[in-house]
């Protein structure tokens, strides 16, 4: 073969039209250069193609934790309709959060292969989105017709609401029995039916509906559950003199906010305050392996923090708080809390955890039991700052103060030591000098 070619490639000859830019000749190229120069034709001309006809893209689940094998299916677009790239079409449930499922291209839903509510697996097919551009909906011209014929109907059946005559006065009683009333058993008592009838005061409706439970709710149900089925469950109390913490607050919140551009909250205190209690006492950072009946000491602490969704209660993890401070331990609780409200939560942001903290407090719970999140041994329930009297130096003063609780495993913590436990959150809470001295 002589070390020259002479090669000429017309995008007309294809099946495809396209503008004559796309002739490609190579005069008198080395061979190995018309040979790549033909290969990248080929590519820009089969992608020429596809913008103009579009393409079908097969959409899958996406791959899931170790921990995770299988999840519920949710969709969340329509048959049909449009998407862009990137858009969420469908989520997958599964026991700890939801996956999302965004669209690789533009265009709409062509398939659903896969009902909503059907069990899947990950990288199973679920559906098509045949690629093209989202063309622009067109104002509804027939909905202004519809509308004015309606709107008669409307008058008329207000007008007659505003003849209906209200009575001036409230129906007579009705007379008293003559002879005595028979009664039934329980048993034979049937529920009224409810009445549709809108001249009735007082009219009510005894509906009911059925709603199934997701895969989240049941994980937490059923984890709750085993909580209370394996643990020794004990819960000790205590009440915190929050004067000191919200100085500190007010006089550098907004130092903090220019600097850091983080909001300075109570979360940061106690996380630091059960770091510090925690390297203090190691056996409420310890865990029960019931598999080989050991102990497990851990020298790092991982805190995870109940945050509340409209899906569910998920604790997800800030890991390494050993070696935090103040701003480190804002930003990862201000990250974690974004992504749980933006459901950008993964499944491996809530595995582990060493020790948890519950803050009931922002809902205004005044008093409660945390339930530990297994297989931790303890849980650390804060609550909402009330001021109260209270005796300081044999004197009355108000102060705000904050009941907390801490909820261990008596398999593997006495009572000695979870109270202890619990005086060093107070005590570094009420004084952070005490940190910063080591006392």
């Amino acid at each position: 073969m002589p070390p020259f070619v002479k090669i000429s490639v017309a995008a007309r000859q294809s099946r495809y039209i396209l503008p004559s830019t796309f002739k490609f000749r190579a005069v008198l190229a080395p061979q190995s250069q018309a040979i790549n120069s033909y290969h990248k034709l080929t590519k820009q001309h089969l992608h020429y193609a596809r913008t103009l006809f579009g393409g079908i893209h097969v959409l899958k689940t996406p791959a899931f934790a170790d921990s995770v094998t299988a999840g519920d299916l949710k969709w969340l677009k329509e048959l049909g309709e449009a998407i862009s790239v990137d858009e969420t079409v469908a989520e997958v449930e599964t026991d700890k959060t939801s996956v999302p499922i965004n669209s690789p291209v533009t265009g709409h839903l062509k398939t659903i292969l896969i009902e909503d509510g059907t069990t899947v697996e990950a990288h199973q097919d679920i559906g098509e989105i045949e690629e093209g551009e989202i063309a622009q909906a067109a104002p509804k011209a027939a909905e202004a017709p519809k509308t004015a014929e309606t709107a008669p109907a409307t008058e008329t059946k207000s007008s007659k609401i505003d003849q209906t005559e209200i009575p001036k006065q409230p129906p007579a009683a009705p007379p008293m029995p003559k002879s005595p009333i028979s009664s039934k058993p329980v048993s034979e008592v049937k529920p009224v039916e409810a009445t549709n009838d809108s001249n009735v005061f007082g009219g009510f409706t005894r509906k009911e509906s059925r709603v199934k439970m997701n895969r989240m709710r049941l994980k937490i149900s059923k984890r709750l559950k085993e909580a209370q089925n394996t643990a020794a469950m004990l819960t000790t109390f205590n009440e915190i003199d929050m004067s000191n913490a919200i100085e500190l607050r007010n006089r550098n919140k907004d130092m903090f906010l220019k600097k850091h551009d983080l909001k300075l909250t109570f979360m940061s205190a106690f996380v630091k305050a059960c770091v510090y209690a925690l390297k203090d006492s190691p056996v409420v950072n310890a865990v029960i392996d019931d598999n080989t009946n050991d102990i497990v000491y851990r020298d790092y602490i991982d805190i995870s923090v109940a945050v509340a969704t409209p899906k569910g209660l998920v604790v997800p993890v800030l890991r390494n708080c050993n070696d935090m401070n103040y701003v480190d331990i804002e930003r990862g609780l201000a990250q974690l809390a974004l992504r749980a409200r933006n459901n950008e939560l993964a499944i491996e942001d809530m595995d582990g955890g060493t020790f948890t903290i519950s803050n009931g407090g922002v809902f205004g719970s005044l008093f409660g039991t945390p339930i530990l999140n297994p297989p931790q041994s303890a849980i650390l329930g804060m609550h909402a700052i009330n001021e109260r009297p209270v005796a300081v130096d044999g004197k009355v003063e108000i102060r705000p103060m904050m009941f907390v609780a801490l909820t261990y495993d008596h398999r593997l913590l006495d009572g000695r030591e979870a109270v202890l436990f619990l005086r060093k959150i107070k005590a570094a809470v009420e004084d952070p000098r005490m940190m910063l001295l080591d006392l």
